[in-house]
């Protein structure tokens, strides 16, 4: 494996038959003769570029704008400026990282309908126009603080079959929408297009059919009042792994028929979309390594509902990371996260019912309530997939224990086919998007 700098990337270079799961067990391994045995992350970049390529094929009219706070990783970033896509910022600082990147403002959309008046200011100061508002006040806001702001209108949805609900707390009904459409008017102010997003973790695709509906019938009240709008946000809140109860591909069979319904090609209209999740969840492994156990004995063993044997011991492991660190979305009750154990179990190894803590010496830092684990002793590892988003950019330094490390890693033909897509040359990958 060779550590390379490309164009500002630092990363492991894998070699043929070598896979991110291979540096995590390089890094372990390193870390055998040494009592420094922090927790760390291996990211697969080529990961992403496998998610690009897949939302590409799903969702050809759509063009991403990832969302920055969900991974607000500068190898991230740099990532999929190289990809190409665009990105939902929500703050002056996010939008001060991506244009550090050299990305140019028209790929910048200010995504957050309650905006502070100094950053308004801001984003007119370093040409980021689109941004979106749901009610009057912003509208005020915008009028006094941007010169030449492209406003998008954000709707309430039905989410109420999401995980996490976002119309609680921002859109505008369509009664409303009437009423903000006609203020922005008086104020001069040009309104550009329509979003919403149907929450994160969706778990009933047909919530898409209606809040596209919905946006099209706001264009249609813009094109009343003498509006040309010219965007659909579809939002975002894509699953990032198969594992969810819809697939990414179930939810596009639904977005698809209905853009084609609602907005067709030749309707004039750029749609994007404010992925997070979808791009980086998959990406990164999190290895966390066990610094405490407590041993708890029952009266009794009994048998389960099953009629298996029951333990008379349950296992209490503490380890170096926690819920406010890299396992926030265990609070928000996104993710229900199963650790895996890094040494290799014997085939007649017992189980035993166990709770997993988090470091910090606070109550509610609880990472997994019940698992059944091979008995572990202090210094053994605990490996969590799928810890791409909502982890590094959420987490804090509680209790003074700071951020694990991140090591990155792509393979070449992934580096490759990047480049390819950089030079707006067709890309022959070899790589297949997941089953």
């Amino acid at each position: 494996m060779t550590m390379t700098l490309f164009d500002h990337f630092k990363f492991t270079f894998l070699d043929d038959g070598f896979c991110a799961r291979d540096i995590v067990d390089q890094k372990i391994n390193e870390s055998t003769s040494s009592d420094d045995k922090d927790a760390f992350y291996v990211a697969d970049l080529g990961d992403i570029l496998k998610k690009h390529l897949r939302w590409a094929r799903a969702l050809p009219r759509v063009t991403p704008f990832y969302a920055v706070k969900c991974n607000d990783s500068q190898t991230v970033l740099r990532t999929l400026e190289t990809l190409g896509t665009g990105f939902d910022c929500a703050s002056k600082t996010e939008i001060q990282l991506v244009q550090s990147l050299g990305v140019e403002s028209s790929r910048i959309i200010y995504a957050n309908p309650c905006k502070q008046v100094s950053q308004i200011k801001y984003a007119s100061a370093h040409g980021v126009q689109m941004m979106t508002f749901d009610s009057e006040v912003e509208l005020m806001k915008v009028a006094r603080s941007h010169d030449n702001a492209k406003l998008v209108l954000r709707i309430a949805t039905d989410d109420s079959k999401a995980v996490c609900r976002l119309s609680v707390k921002f859109g505008a009904t369509l009664k409303n929408s009437r009423l903000l459409l006609e203020r922005a008017k008086e104020l001069g102010l040009d309104i550009i297009g329509v979003s919403f997003h149907v929450g994160s973790g969706c778990t009933d695709p047909e919530t898409y059919t209606q809040a596209i509906a919905d946006a099209r019938c706001v264009f249609d009240m813009g094109a009343e009042l003498g509006y040309n709008m010219t965007l659909l946000d579809i939002g975002g809140g894509f699953p990032g792994t198969d594992k969810f109860k819809l697939t990414f591909e179930e939810i596009t069979a639904v977005i698809n028929p209905a853009l084609d319904k609602y907005f067709p090609a030749d309707f004039g209209v750029r749609i994007i979309a404010e992925p997070g999740r979808f791009y980086v969840a998959s990406a990164y492994t999190l290895a966390v390594n066990i610094i405490a156990k407590k041993v708890n004995m029952k009266e009794q063993s009994g048998s389960d509902d099953k009629g298996n044997v029951t333990s008379d011991r349950t296992l209490m492991y503490y380890v170096n990371d926690g819920i406010y660190g890299s396992f926030q979305d265990v609070i928000r009750g996104y993710e229900h996260v199963t650790p895996i154990v890094h040494k290799k179990m014997k085939p007649d190894e017992l189980m035993y019912p166990c709770t997993i803590w988090g470091h910090t010496c606070n109550d509610l830092d609880r990472i997994v309530e019940l698992c059944n684990l091979p008995e572990q002793q202090v210094g053994d590892w605990l490996l969590f997939e799928n810890m791409g988003a909502y982890t590094v950019a959420a987490s804090s330094t509680f209790n003074g224990f700071q951020k694990p490390d991140i090591h990155y890693v792509m393979s070449r033909s992934a580096w490759q086919c990047m480049q390819q897509i950089h030079g707006h040359c067709k890309c022959e990958s070899t790589l297949e998007p997941p089953a």
